[in-house]
């Protein structure tokens, strides 16, 4: 225990003195992959190292090349930060070491699970009685959610898909909008249900699904069984799906109606912004992750299934060897048997921001967004080309060439991190803000470093 305790005081003098520096230090890393492998690469030794050698090895190799993910001047993607309270939950979820497959493995983590499933259907105003399966991300949220999907859909024709697989079954018919989010496609691919089988609804400018065209695809679909996919929040352009018309629409055809809400669901939380998902107490399942907007460390996909049934039977299973009583076990609403405790997190964020914080955080996200899109679009030149509706915002700063090496030069500068895309066929700079640690300065210093850098390109 002496020995363990050094190793954690040391990994514990590490960490906060990351978390100090954040605010001062460059969100770029100091060094590429090549130069980890580099410091971190030996051939593998016969004999082992000190625990404590080996820690600090690791941090030396490994600490150049850390991207400052948790800066709140970080805006790449749409990664979130990391809250105190979920940070400290983390490590004991390590130190505690419960495999949370079973509720006879470990109480202490179905427990957590159970309460924070409770309080994340109270939150985003979702029926009481749903299904939650905590995953490792939004893709295996949308994987899971889309299992329980293929289930319900063919059980309503009779087809035991779990049993006979998909060979000699009905063809199931599966609709997505023009701007789904790769993890759909990549779901489906999952579940033999092939993401170029799909039919493809044109959307509108903001990629959102066009009503008109989506009843029209149904009126022609037959009597397959039939999944609608739609999007809460966009990842360009944050923009909603509009979720109460197409459920509506869905499900007069007999449609499952799934919602992949990796960042957007969180909108639910606000009163300012919860019309943006209206209409989502009335969807079958839906897809979110908790380490984008709920700010909690990685390894935190939440898939909610409306038909509890549903999801145990298309991931549930039993075996002699387990202990396992009429309750259904937490490896019956994921994809894996032996898995992290990932509700001890997620149950701490929700108690240390309460309702009215996890709102206000999500509100202040919003308001950051807002606060770019008005500073860029005062710079000549320079144009957001999507509404801002939520935490994204897409820039253009005139010919493709010189915002991709605005975005090349903003990269490589390390004050802000924001990354590049392509949207509707042109070159843009996306921001993404989803980080607690944001305040109004870390906007502005990001700003001035656009202008700083635009001005440079120009000049050039």
């Amino acid at each position: 225990m002496t020995d363990e305790r050094k190793i954690l005081e040391r990994v514990l003098d590490e960490a906060t003195g990351f978390l100090d520096s954040l605010p001062g230090r460059r969100v770029a890393p100091r060094t590429d992959v090549d130069g980890v492998a580099a410091a971190l690469r030996r051939p593998l030794p016969e004999e082992g190292a000190e625990p404590l050698e080996v820690v600090e090895e690791l941090i030396a190799g490994a600490e150049p090349g850390i991207l400052a993910i948790p800066s709140g001047r970080f805006f790449g993607w749409v990664m979130g930060g990391v809250l105190p309270a979920t940070l400290a939950a983390d490590w004991l979820t390590s130190t505690w070491d419960q495999n949370a497959g079973l509720l006879a493995t470990s109480p202490a983590a179905a427990g957590a699970e159970w309460v924070a499933s409770e309080w994340l259907l109270d939150l985003l105003g979702l029926p009481a009685t749903s299904a939650v399966g905590f995953v490792t991300g939004a893709m295996m949220a949308n994987f899971t959610c889309l299992a329980a999907a293929r289930h319900e859909v063919f059980r309503r024709v009779g087809w035991n898909v779990e049993r006979d697989g998909l060979h000699g079954g009905p063809e199931v018919t599966v609709i997505v909008g023009e701007e789904r989010h790769e993890t759909v496609d990549v779901a489906l691919r999952f579940l033999g249900l092939g993401e170029a089988q799909s039919i493809i609804v044109p959307a509108d400018d903001q990629g959102r699904i066009r009503l008109d065209a989506l009843g029209d695809t149904l009126a022609q679909v037959g009597d397959n069984p039939l999944i609608v996919c739609l999007q809460a929040g966009n990842v360009h352009s944050g923009a909603f799906d509009p979720i109460q018309d197409a459920v509506d629409l869905a499900h007069r055809h007999g449609a499952w109606v799934h919602v992949d809400g990796a960042f957007g669901l969180w909108a639910a939380a606000s009163a300012q912004y919860q019309q943006l998902v209206a209409g989502r107490e009335q969807v079958d399942s839906w897809a979110t992750d908790a380490h984008k907007t709920l700010n909690v460390p990685y390894d935190s996909g939440i898939a909610i299934v409306a038909n509890a049934e549903a999801m145990y039977a298309a991931m549930g299973a039993h075996a002699a060897y387990l202990i396992q009583d009429e309750r259904p076990d937490p490896f019956s609403t994921v994809p894996e048997f032996s898995r992290r405790a990932r509700g001890f997190t997620v149950w701490a964020a929700l108690r240390s921001l309460g309702r009215r914080g996890v709102a206000e955080m999500v509100e202040r996200f919003c308001a950051h967004a807002r606060r770019f899109a008005a500073g860029l679009s005062e710079l000549d030149g320079v144009r957001v080309v999507n509404d801002v509706v939520f935490t994204q915002v897409c820039v253009s700063f005139g010919p493709d060439e010189v915002t991709r090496e605005v975005v090349a030069r903003l990269l490589k500068d390390g004050t802000a991190w924001m990354t590049p895309s392509t949207w509707h066929g042109r070159a843009v700079l996306r921001i993404s803000v989803s980080n607690w640690r944001t305040t109004d300065d870390d906007v502005d210093r990001s700003l001035a470093a656009v202008r700083r850098i635009l001005a440079e390109v120009r000049a050039g």
